[in-house]
């Protein structure tokens, strides 16, 4: 009988060998620091290769999933994008809205004024490539979305059936690509950005500085996703444990990954098992992992109260409900890799908060060494957001694979 691991369990034997291996190489005599200078990049060219082609083929899956998805759905086309939408916007500024409060009321009895909020810098710099291969994407993520929209409308109005042939064959094409070439190399890069962080140290120190906050947020995270599977269970009348624990392969690869549109082909495999319509999770997944960004939000809101703490300014609702409100917004632009949701706020932060650039410098640093946590609860709440969404609309001739312990 041939024995096969499961994605969840190679990801996190993925990750356990990376910091294994990151803390033990430098300490090996006989190794040397060459050759882990050596095996550090060669996992780092291994990554620049593999998340070039991730993010050309991401625009290729958000096309060849959504344009169909909305032309097969004719007239409910409209109102699944408003749903989708609404919900994804109204989960972003709760989530923003929880951190506020919940960051207010616990961190100003712990955290003191440091003065200018420097960090220092920690460890090594991070492993380059051997070489660069440049993988331009056919177009932005925001391109291939406004694309999709219009084919699949467009096609849903005339009734097309031609065009809608054309880009189902694309959507199979995407989904073998998926199956057979994104999938089973997923864990082997997760390990190369692993490997790499704790070759610099830089997540370790960083979280030492700022370890309250972080633990907050990872508390505030999973407590996004329990309101989010609660509300989403009680209205599929579904155990919402098991839909969580359905889509902890899409949370733990986004750990990995930093991006909720490269884990876009893990978060659609697992939503489809929680028993939402085939016809809306092709629909929502892809469309959720660039507007729906819930756990960022956490993260930012969190980590810029406390560097306004960190340098004695006054936080007032007043000034973050705007701030938050605007962070739904920008983040769409967001592209689909690490760090993208913070270098989309910078302008707010400085505009709207009043930000310099010490204090920029230091809330990038924060929200970097963190930044996996909030993606993963992205794209979890991904698959929440979708049963909700399913649950507005009429999915009576869509498949679905309910197992008995869902219930």
């Amino acid at each position: 009988m041939k024995f096969k691991i499961g994605l969840i369990w190679r990801i996190v034997i993925a990750i356990g060998l990376a910091i294994v291996l990151g803390v033990l190489l430098p300490k090996i005599p006989t190794i040397g620091a060459a050759f882990t200078d050596w095996f550090v990049s060669l996992a780092a060219t291994f990554n620049m290769i593999f998340g070039g082609f991730l993010n050309f083929i991401v625009p290729l899956i958000i096309i060849a999933f959504i344009t169909p998805g909305i032309a097969k759905l004719g007239k409910g086309s409209g109102k699944l994008l408003g749903l989708a939408t609404a919900f994804a916007y109204i989960s972003t500024i709760v989530a923003g809205i929880i951190a506020y409060f919940s960051a207010t009321a616990l961190l100003p009895g712990f955290i003191g004024s440091l003065g200018d909020g420097k960090v220092e810098k920690a460890g090594r710099a991070a492993a380059e490539s051997f070489f660069e291969l440049e993988m331009t994407p056919i177009m932005g993520v925001m391109s291939a979305l406004l694309l999709a929209f219009v084919l699949g409308i467009g096609m849903a109005s005339i009734g097309s059936k031609a065009m809608l042939s054309v880009f189902e064959e694309l959507n199979v094409l995407i989904e073998k690509v998926i199956a057979f070439v994104i999938i089973p190399l997923l864990p082997f890069h997760i390990f190369g950005i692993f490997l790499n962080m704790t070759y610099t140290g830089e997540v370790a120190k960083v979280l030492s500085v700022f370890a309250l906050v972080f633990v907050m947020i990872i508390v505030l995270h999973f407590i996004m996703l329990t309101i989010q599977y609660t509300i989403a269970g009680s209205l599929s009348k579904r155990n919402p444990f098991f839909l969580m624990k359905t889509m902890a392969p899409a949370y733990f690869t986004a750990l990995g990954t930093q991006s909720s549109a490269a884990t876009i082909p893990v978060t659609l495999s697992q939503a489809r098992k929680t028993g939402a319509s085939d016809k809306v999770t092709d629909f929502t997944i892809p469309l959720f992992a660039t507007i729906h960004l819930s756990g960022s939000t956490i993260t930012l809101v969190s980590c810029s109260i406390g560097v306004m703490l960190m340098n004695g300014m006054p936080v007032e609702f007043g000034d973050y409900l705007p701030f938050i409100f605007m962070l739904g917004v920008a983040m769409i632009a967001a592209p689909g890799v690490p760090g993208g949701a913070v270098v989309a706020a910078t302008g707010l932060l400085v505009s709207m908060l009043g930000f310099d650039q010490t204090m920029v410098a230091l809330m990038i640093a924060l929200y970097m060494a963190q930044d996996s946590f909030g993606t993963a609860t992205n794209v979890t709440g991904d698959g929440a957001l979708a049963i909700i969404v399913d649950r507005f609309t009429d999915s009576d001739d869509a498949k679905t694979n309910l197992e008995p312990d869902q219930y």
